[in-house]
Formats: C-alpha cells, structure tokens, sequence
C-alpha cells in the first residue's frame, strides 16, 4: 500500500462526546463518532480519504483538536499522532523517528539490564535478560506500532494502514540500525489485524541486516535466566509474551511443592516455578505450543522440578482433576483474552470464575493462586470481584499478596485505559 495524501487538507468532523474524550487524552475516535469527512478535493465523501491518511481532526464547531491517522476499515476509525491539526507525512516521520528513540531509550531505563548487563530486577540478576518491548504502540505515542527485542533481533508489527506503509519502514529500519545491539530488524504480520484493516502482505524480506551478520528468524533469548526458543515465523503475538516477565519471576518467588499452569503456552511459568518447585504440569490447548515448552524445557537443565506437559482444554482438564481430587500447592491462570470485545465481557467474566472456582477447589491449605486477564475490557476491578466471588463460592479464605500488572516495558497510559489490559493477582488461599 503506498501513501495517497499529504493529508495536510484532509477533515474529519467528530461528535462532542468524541471531541471530550479527546481533549482528555484519549487517543482513539471510533467510527461512530464521525459526523463528517472532507478530503482535500473539498469533497465530503468518506471514500475520497485515502486509506491510512492523515486528517486533521476537528470538534462540531470546527475548534481543532490535532491530527490522526485515519483507516477505512477499522472500527477505531481515527488514532490521534499529534496535538496539532494539519500535520503532514513528512513531518509525521520526523515525530516518528524522535518518539521511536526516545521509546528505546526509555527501555534502556525501565529494563536496563537487556542493554548493559548491570542492575537487578526483583531480585533477579540482571544480566539474564535480553529481551524486551521496544515500542508499544499507543503508549508510546506510537500507534499501530510494536516492536520487540529478542538479543539481537528486532520483530516489528505495523498494525494500520497509516504505519503499513514502506516509509514507515525505512525510518524503523534507520533507527533500529543505530542500535550496536541489533543485527536483524524482521516485520512479521498479525493475519488477524491484517484482514481487518485491508493491509497488503508485508515484506518477505527482512528491513535490516547489519553488514556481516547473517538474517535469522530464529534464535534464543533469556529472561530472568530461563532461556527460550524464539521463531519469528511462529507462535502468537511477536513470538512470546514478554508483558509477564516479572509475574513469572514472582510466581516463582511465591510458588513450592506441585505446580499446575493452566494455559502454559510455551511454558513461561511453568518454567520459572521449575526452578523452586518438585513438580510443574503445564496445560495447552495447543500441541504446537506445548512442543516448543518441552524444547524450551531442554534448553534449561538442572532445574528442579519434573515437569510433565498435558494437551487439553483448560475448563475440561480442571473439572476432571476436581472430580478425581487432585490436590497442587501452586496453580497458575493466564488464559488468552476472554473478552476480546465489550459485548464479550459478560461471557468472559462467567470463565474467569469458573477457572478460578475449580482452581481453589484444588489448592492445598496454603497454597498459592496466581490468576491472570489480559482482557483489556475487564478492568483490575472487575477482575478483582470475580476472583471474590469465586473464593466465597468456594468457601475458601483468599488473602491478596500481590496485585501486579505488565512490566514497565509495556508501560500504560492513564488517559487510555485499554493500556492497562494485563491484570495478575497473586493469593493464598486458605
């Protein structure tokens, strides 16, 4: 897809409860908030805005509210990039390369040992960290741009029509190649977001190589010591959920005795309490998945615990195990988003109660609870007085030790809640 505006003249017209949430700092205007749109033809025809455009965003009285890059096919119809109106693409990517700067040098501070090998995190020696989020879209003032660090490669999604565009390209490559740490930068596409915002395919090719390196999409990174497979043409997201890296290393810190983790993926948790832990059972729904936890099992010898992995749904294996009464000193839940929508919430909060009723069920006296969402329609709230009302469900006594949430390399906005999706409580239940 290439660029078709300057989008210097083009409007998009948006309602007062649309323009307040702006003014407030939210980001986001969804479609339904667009009264009008007028191309710089002067035309008020919506299809006469070029995909990806950038528009100059206005309230009903025609006051200025800053610039957005607009989508046709999204429902988030407009993502704010500026505080002032008639911004264009040249001087977008000149913003572009100064916030991706400054989102890499905010990581060398918030994860410094991924950069330099001195510091610790949690108690956790440093220099066995190398992977990271580099940029996080939104919360960086960035949307529709992440990016990830796996040692020294880079994986890049452009999620937009506005930033799936080459140009976009060149400056990520450009200052990604300032990186003495970066050797490979690869673009790897969501298919999900991909269709729904009528991108064309990315580019095969990678967007950097550093001269005399060899491009890879496979390598291993280490994180709190646990090392890991990492294959950019696989898995989910970017390759790995580096958002919960400091809930694994204090799940481990609480953890002991026999382990579960339910929706262990590829073994992120499981892997962390193995060190502490006699015995861990990892659960997965996916066979690929759970492949990957065993070559990534092998990777770290000498851990503790026996660790076992089981192919099957979450809800079914839970129920079985209650029924046979299996008993475990630590379980872990970190299901995949239940409400991936606002009207899914309801349905999503039923699931939340039934894991965490069947998992206190099962839990020794004493033992540890560590429950995750990473539905950003649940709130911390919400998610707080499902776990509540499981407990008294089952009749246990629930003390809250931790109330965490994403590593500061996925910092959230607080204008923007939808930032603040990853909630984990971290219990023992009585």
């Amino acid at each position: 897809m290439t660029f078709a505006s300057s989008g210097t003249g083009d409007v998009a017209g948006i309602t007062r409860r649309a323009a307040d949430r702006v003014r407030a700092g939210h980001l986001w205007v969804y479609r339904s908030d667009i009264e009008r749109l007028q191309a710089n033809s002067g035309e008020q025809v919506a299809g006469n805005v070029p995909p990806g455009a950038l528009v100059s965003v206005v309230d009903g009285r025609g006051i200025p509210l800053g610039t957005a890059i607009y989508s046709d096919a999204s429902e988030i119809a407009l993502r704010m990039v500026s505080r002032q109106a008639g911004v264009g693409r040249e001087v977008y990517l000149g913003e572009l390369r100064n916030r991706l700067r400054a989102a890499i040098h905010l990581r060398e501070s918030v994860v410094a040992e991924a950069f330099s090998g001195s510091g610790e995190s949690e108690g956790v020696a440093a220099s066995q960290t190398n992977a990271c989020r580099l940029v996080f879209s939104e919360a960086d003032d960035l949307p529709g741009i992440v990016a990830d660090r796996y040692g020294e490669l880079v994986v890049v999604q452009l999620l937009t029509q506005g930033t799936a565009q080459d140009d976009v390209r060149a400056v990520l490559a450009e200052v990604l190649a300032e990186q003495p740490w970066a050797t490979t930068v690869v673009e790897r596409p969501d298919a999900r977001v991909r269709e729904l915002e009528h991108l064309q395919p990315a580019p095969e090719a990678p967007l950097f190589v550093r001269e005399g390196a060899a491009a890879t999409l496979q390598t291993v990174f280490t994180i709190n010591g646990v090392r890991f497979h990492f294959d950019a043409a696989a898995g989910q997201k970017t390759g790995a959920f580096l958002d919960q890296r400091l809930n694994y290393a204090a799940a481990a810190k609480w953890a002991s005795g026999r382990a579960l983790d339910v929706c262990t993926y590829q073994g992120g948790f499981a892997l962390h309490m193995a060190q502490v832990c006699e015995r861990v059972t990892g659960v997965d729904a996916s066979r690929a998945a759970l492949e990957v936890a065993d070559r990534n099992l092998a990777l770290n010898p000498g851990l503790r615990a026996k660790v076992d992995w089981i192919e099957a749904d979450a809800f079914e294996l839970l129920r079985d195990y209650a029924a046979a009464g299996e008993r475990f000193d630590t379980i872990v839940l970190d299901p995949p988003a239940f409400a991936k929508t606002k009207r899914a919430a309801e349905g999503a909060m039923r699931g939340y109660k039934e894991l965490n009723l069947r998992a206190m069920k099962m839990l020794a006296p004493g033992g540890t609870l560590v429950t995750c969402s990473c539905s950003h329609h649940v709130g911390m709230e919400a998610f707080s007085e499902v776990v509540r009302e499981a407990a008294v469900d089952a009749g246990r006594r629930v003390q809250l030790l931790e109330m965490r949430g994403a590593a500061p390399d996925h910092p959230a906005i607080l204008s923007l809640p939808e930032t603040s999706y990853l909630k984990s409580l971290i219990c023992r239940v009585g």
